[in-house]
C-alpha cells in the first residue's frame, strides 16, 4: 500500500525481542480496553470511571486483593499445565479434570484419616499439609500421564483424550460428592465436606504459601527449558517430530514427560482452589466455572508464547479484570456476565495481536510496489 512517498508491507519476522513483544502485547491490551469502553458508553457508564473502580477494587483495596491473589495463583498454575506440554508441540486440554483429580486425591488423604465427617484432626497440620499436597500432584499427573502415554505410544490425538478424561472426572467428582458418596457434606448439600480450618492451606497476610510454589515453579521452568537438556529436547520435540527422532530423542517419553509435568501442576492448582481461596473449602460441581477458569490458562500460555516467565503478569491482570469486573457489575448496576465479556475481548484482541508476533510492518520512503 502506497501513501504519499511511503510504501508500506508487510514482512515476516526472523526474530521477536523481549521488548518487541511487550510492546506487541501492551498494545493489545490498550486497544482491549478502548474497545471495551464502548460497552460501558452504551449502559451508560463512563469508561474512565468504570476503567478506574476495576483496578482500585482488585489491586488497592483489603476486599479485593486477597481474591485477586488467589485467582492469580490459580491462572498462574493452570498456565504452566497449558505450557509445559505445548513447548512440545502438544496442546493440554485436560486442565478441568486434572485439577479435579488433584482436589479429589487432596481431600481422599482428610477422608482416608478420618477428618472428613467429625472434623477431628488426630495429627498436626505440618504432617497433613505435605500429605494432601503430594496426592494431589500425584492425581493430577497420572491422570495427565495417561494423555501423555497414548500420545507417544499409539500417537492418540491428546486433544481428544484430555477432553474425554475430563468428562471422566466430572462424573467421579459427582459420584464422590452426591448422596450416599464417600465424600458427602453431612449437611446433604450437593458438595464435599468441609475442610477443617487448621488443615486449610497456611497464609500469611491473606497470602496463601502456594504463590511460593507458582512463582518457583515459574522460574525452575524457565531454567530447566533456557539451560537444560531435556529442555532442549522438548523443545525439539515440538519443532520436529521426526528430526527429534532422528536426533535419538524419545518420541515416547517426551509426551508422556510433559503430560505428567502438566498434569502436576493443574493438580497443584486444584489443591489451591479448594484448600486455599478463602470462602471455598470443599469441592463442588462448579464444572463450568473452573472449566472456563482453567481455560483461560491456555490463553495466558499462548499469549506469552509459551514463556513462563512472561506469563506472570498476563496472570495477573487476567486475574484483576476479572475480580474487579465481578465487582463493578454490581457497584454500576451493569448485567451480569461483564466480567466473562471482558476477559473475552482482552483475549480476542491479544490474539489478533499475534500477528504482529510473525510479521511486522515497514515502510520504505519513495519505493513503489511492483504492479
Amino acid at each position: 500500500m502506497t501513501v504519499g512517498n511511503y510504501t508500506f508491507k508487510l514482512e515476516k519476522r526472523l526474530s521477536l525481542r523481549g521488548w518487541q513483544a511487550t510492546i506487541i502485547s501492551v498494545s493489545a491490551i490498550v486497544v482491549a480496553l478502548f474497545l471495551f469502553g464502548f460497552i460501558f458508553l452504551f449502559a451508560g457508564v463512563q469508561p474512565g470511571v468504570a476503567y478506574r473502580e476495576i483496578f482500585a477494587y482488585a489491586f488497592a483495596t483489603p476486599f479485593g486483593i486477597p481474591p485477586t491473589i488467589a485467582r492469580f495463583i490459580f491462572l498462574l498454575l493452570a498456565s504452566y499445565a497449558f505450557v509445559v506440554p505445548y513447548r512440545a508441540g502438544l496442546w493440554n486440554i485436560g486442565m478441568p479434570g486434572q485439577l479435579y483429580a488433584g482436589a479429589l486425591a487432596a481431600y481422599g488423604v482428610l477422608f482416608f484419616l478420618d477428618i472428613g465427617k467429625t472434623s477431628e484432626v488426630h495429627l498436626t497440620a505440618w504432617l497433613v499439609w505435605p500429605m494432601m499436597l503430594g496426592a494431589a500432584v500425584l492425581a493430577g499427573a497420572v491422570v495427565g500421564g495417561v494423555a501423555g502415554f497414548f500420545k507417544g505410544k499409539y500417537n492418540v490425538n491428546e486433544i481428544v483424550v484430555t477432553m474425554m478424561l475430563n468428562f471422566m472426572l466430572f462424573w467421579l467428582v459427582s459420584f464422590m460428592i452426591k448422596d450416599g458418596g464417600p465424600f458427602m457434606n453431612p449437611g446433604g448439600r450437593g458438595e464435599s465436606f468441609e475442610m477443617p480450618p487448621s488443615l486449610r492451606a497456611p497464609a500469611f497476610m491473606n497470602v496463601p504459601f502456594t504463590i511460593l510454589i507458582a512463582l518457583g515453579v515459574g522460574l525452575l521452568l524457565h531454567y530447566i527449558f533456557a539451560r537444560t537438556r531435556i529442555g532442549y529436547e522438548i523443545r525439539a520435540y515440538g519443532q520436529n517430530v521426526r528430526a527429534a527422532r532422528y536426533a535419538g530423542i524419545s518420541v515416547v517419553y517426551i509426551p508422556l514427560l510433559v503430560f505428567v509435568v502438566g498434569g502436576a501442576l493443574a493438580g497443584l492448582a486444584g489443591y489451591h482452589y479448594f484448600a486455599a481461596v478463602p470462602g471455598v473449602y470443599k469441592i463442588a460441581r462448579n464444572y463450568g466455572f473452573l472449566g472456563d477458569l482453567s481455560f483461560y490458562g491456555i490463553i495466558c500460555g499462548l499469549i506469552a508464547q509459551g514463556n513462563t516467565l512472561a506469563v506472570v503478569p498476563i496472570a495477573l491482570l487476567f486475574a484483576g479484570l476479572s475480580v474487579g469486573g465481578r465487582f463493578v457489575q454490581g457497584k454500576l448496576g451493569m448485567g451480569f456476565g461483564l466480567d466473562y465479556a471482558l476477559l473475552g475481548v482482552l483475549m480476542i484482541t491479544l490474539v489478533a495481536f499475534q500477528f504482529f508476533y510473525r510479521y511486522k510492518i515497514v515502510w520504505v520512503k519513495g519505493q513503489k510496489l511492483p504492479a
